[in-house]
């Protein structure tokens, strides 16, 4: 049994070794190093390109219970991603360049999978799972482009800046995460006069232009900051810049407003500009992110960028195992199907590797239910609304809770939601122990990491 896998980033390296770890032959292209877009520096493949963070690990956040799910089907990208995590509160951030060098060691020591560099620009015959992203090269979203029944749509996505931990003024910032969560954010405080004039200098800075954009198409998850500041004077202190929870140790009081950074490496010397996705010019970003107390001197290890993303209009064109309906060999997975974000486009790749392995199998794949937060995710992108657009995971898309007559329902939404986290997981408990019994796992000898320990 082979297959092909197009990309190299979380979708396709998880497609791939869900595949692998069932017995199947893959051949995994990546275009890098060889050639990469203008949002990659790593030569490495599963890039975190923006953010370090695959957010919330808490069952009563729809993403938590996504990633509990995947590590309960053997996700490769949360086993690694446990395995190379920084401090982050509730938040399970990592090493990228651990991350990543995680990953490509599983991938490439994977005795199913052979890696070749080297640029796709035509869709192969057979068994194929398209996995390249929403940075997919000009000459391969035109071989896409070409399938039938497709329209492709774009939206334009912003990374953050991440500055250097000793450039910062430590003694105007303060060590806390929201509800006395440990200690794993640096936060810079405001008050109302610094942060009304932060906001001014934001509305008026200058901007990258960038062709083709317009404000609609920003994804509302990646919206520039500049973008929110022009909403209203105080959508970002209702935003990114939220006090709530943080007390700053230094006047006993909530600030006005506060810019957080997170740590963006296993050495502390980086931090990210949580919520600073930006398209403000180099030298604007340095003059305008230097108001913000302790960041007059900041040194950025990378300065925020906006590039174009693009995602399918999958519903009526993909299952919800993200199979082509017209095209049953065709699998696509990761962010271009339209699901948004890392945990989200590993868990596609999941389903997808796993739905095809069963089927090259000649079996029925495992059904994952709306009861599920990996089931509702693909019920989502093959029957959104006709005005699809990406979207992260979140409770609003799994099922309800269903309650017997004169059963009284729960009102506290913590509650609510961890009751319906429990739901799923003894759902996915079940499908897990059902996959186990119908396609063994290969043996598999354990894959040094790069911090010594074991994956």
């Amino acid at each position: 049994m082979k297959t092909t896998v197009i990309g190299g980033g979380l979708a396709g390296c998880e497609a791939a070794w869900q595949l692998a770890k069932r017995g199947v032959t893959v051949t995994l292209y990546e275009m890098k190093p060889h050639k990469m877009t203008p949002a990659q520096t790593l030569p490495t493949m599963a890039e975190l390109v923006c953010s370090n963070s695959l957010r919330s690990d808490r069952l009563s956040n729809a993403v938590g219970l996504l990633k509990e799910e995947m590590r309960r089907l053997d996700s490769l990208v949360l086993r690694v991603a446990d395995a190379t995590r920084v401090p982050a509160g509730g938040a399970l951030a990592v090493d990228r360049e651990a991350f990543s060098k995680g990953v490509e060691e599983a991938i490439r020591n994977h005795e199913n999978i052979t890696v070749l560099r080297e640029e796709i620009t035509r869709i192969p015959e057979g068994n194929v799972i398209i996995a390249t992203g929403p940075l997919t090269s000009d000459a391969f979203s035109d071989a896409i482009s070409q399938l039938e029944g497709l329209s492709t749509l774009h939206f334009y996505d912003a990374a953050a800046p991440i500055v250097t931990a000793e450039s910062l003024d430590h003694h105007s910032v303060f060590e806390m995460s929201r509800y006395d969560r440990g200690a794993d954010y640096l936060n810079c405080p405001m008050d109302e006069t610094q942060y009304m004039a932060f906001v001014q200098a934001l509305k008026t800075a200058e901007t990258v232009a960038v062709k083709g954009f317009e404000e609609k198409a920003v994804f509302e998850g990646c919206m520039p900051i500049e973008s929110m500041a022009k909403r209203g004077d105080m959508a970002i202190a209702f935003g990114p810049l939220k006090p709530v929870g943080l007390i700053d140790p230094h006047t006993g009081k909530m600030p006005f407003a506060v810019v957080q950074l997170r740590r963006d490496n296993f050495s502390g010397s980086l931090y990210n500009m949580v919520g600073f996705q930006t398209r403000l010019t180099f030298p604007e970003q340095r003059r305008v992110f230097g108001m913000i107390p302790g960041l007059a001197n900041a040194e950025y290890a990378r300065y925020g960028v906006m590039h174009r993303n693009t995602f399918l209009a999958s519903p009526g064109f993909l299952d919800e195992t993200f199979r082509v309906i017209n095209r049953p060999q065709l699998y696509f997975a990761g962010q271009m199907t339209g699901v948004e974000g890392y945990v989200e486009s590993a868990a596609s790749g999941l389903v997808a590797g796993i739905s095809m392995a069963y089927r090259l199998c000649g079996d029925t794949p495992p059904s994952f239910s709306g009861k599920t937060a990996i089931g509702a995710m693909g019920r989502y992108i093959a029957a959104a609304n006709r005005n699809f657009q990406p979207m992260n995971c979140a409770f609003g898309l799994i099922d309800p809770l269903t309650y017997a007559a004169g059963q009284k329902k729960i009102r506290n939404k913590k509650e609510r939601y961890e009751r319906i986290s429990e739901r799923a997981l003894a759902e996915i408990d079940a499908l897990a122990r059902q996959m186990e019994h119908e396609h063994e796992p290969l043996p598999m000898d354990s894959t040094t990491m790069p911090d010594g320990g074991m994956l």
